[in-house]
């Protein structure tokens, strides 16, 4: 499996922040599939995930008021949206993946073994 993340760009604070994160090769099913970000100078933190397999969802304490994950395993892709985006919001997003992902380890990234390339999210005011 490898993964391309998309969506990133300019979004004014208020709106809409969507990106997709899509797989390519076999098994997606199996995968979490997580997203993660990182502003320079700082270490990558967990924003939110989707369970291999199940529905079950894990968000970071910070972002789950404002964020959804959804997975579509049919179409291989994991897309976050955070509603409204704030200027915190401003930072590189990677989405990650991991087979058989133990619920425990979801939000943890050294578990994450296969990673997309980062798409850079700016907000203005």
């Amino acid at each position: 499996v490898q993964l391309q993340a998309s969506g990133g760009g300019l979004v004014q604070a208020g709106e809409s922040l969507r990106l997709t994160c899509t797989a390519s090769g076999r098994g997606f099913i199996n995968y979490a599939v997580a997203w993660f970000r990182q502003a320079p100078g700082e270490e990558r933190e967990f924003v939110a995930a989707a369970a291999w397999g199940a529905v079950t969802t894990y968000y970071a304490d910070s972002m789950k008021d404002r964020s959804t994950i959804s997975r579509d395993n049919a179409e291989k892709t994991v897309s976050l949206q955070i509603t409204p985006a704030k200027l915190e919001d401003k930072t590189v997003y990677y989405c990650a993946a991991e087979s058989f992902l133990a619920l425990n380890d979801i939000t943890t990234e050294r578990y994450y073994s296969l990673w997309g390339q980062g798409t850079l999210v700016t907000v203005s005011s």
